[in-house]
């Protein structure tokens, strides 16, 4: 579980990363939101995620635009079924694509828009229970470690946008990022992303190695 979680934790946060980039209007609202409960004069931690609803959106909307296993892992059909006008011989090989599901303009406004909002204007779960977006899969064969993927990805984007304001590089314009992906088992980002990163809390020891007792 751990290892499997190593890149697509890194490769989710990589992606909203560029996203917050490419949409100014996201990040600041997450900056104000982090300043309010966070406050400028400690670290984050993961008790304040249940006070950080917008970071739980941006969460949410990273991983339905850019899911790491975009055609999850491979399944089995245990048993022959009709589905949509088709049938589904028992042993047959199934590939669900999770990409297309969180974009279908069928169920999505703006699908291909980055906005949080849409997470917090409706609870959507995304472990599995509601079948318009599945980055961990749903049943029994649901990814074990989801829980800790999303506080995983919560923890690096929580403290990466409290800290620092992030931004492209200079001569480029936000709309200049490529957001086009590599094809594989894995989403990786095409074009591995450029940013740069601006220090924005006033405390120069917040931005030193913490201490923790274990």
């Amino acid at each position: 579980m751990i290892t499997a979680g190593t890149d697509t934790t890194v490769i989710t946060v990589e992606w909203a990363i560029g996203e917050l980039v490419k949409n100014p209007r996201v990040q600041e609202k997450l900056q104000e939101e982090l300043d309010r409960v966070v406050g400028r004069d400690r670290v984050m931690a993961e008790t304040d995620f249940p006070n950080l609803p917008y970071l739980n959106a941006v969460v949410k909307e990273s991983l339905r635009l850019h899911p790491p296993t975009p055609l999850m892992l491979p399944h089995k059909a245990s048993a022959a079924v009709k589905i949509a006008g088709y049938d589904i011989p028992k042993g047959a090989s199934v590939t669900v694509n999770a990409w297309a599901l969180a974009r279908d303009p069928k169920v999505w406004d703006s699908p291909l828009e980055f906005r949080p909002e849409r997470f917090v204007e409706e609870n959507i779960d995304i472990k599995g229970c509601d079948y318009r977006v599945l980055p961990f899969g749903a049943g029994r064969r649901v990814c074990p470690g989801a829980q800790l993927g999303i506080n995983l990805v919560a923890s690096m984007i929580g403290h990466l946008l409290h800290h620092f304001t992030w931004s492209p590089p200079e001569g480029t314009r936000p709309e200049d990022i490529s957001m086009m992906e590599s094809p594989g088992l894995i989403t990786f980002m095409g074009t591995p992303l450029q940013v740069v990163a601006k220090p924005r809390l006033d405390k120069e020891e917040l931005y030193k190695r913490v201490p923790v007792d274990m």
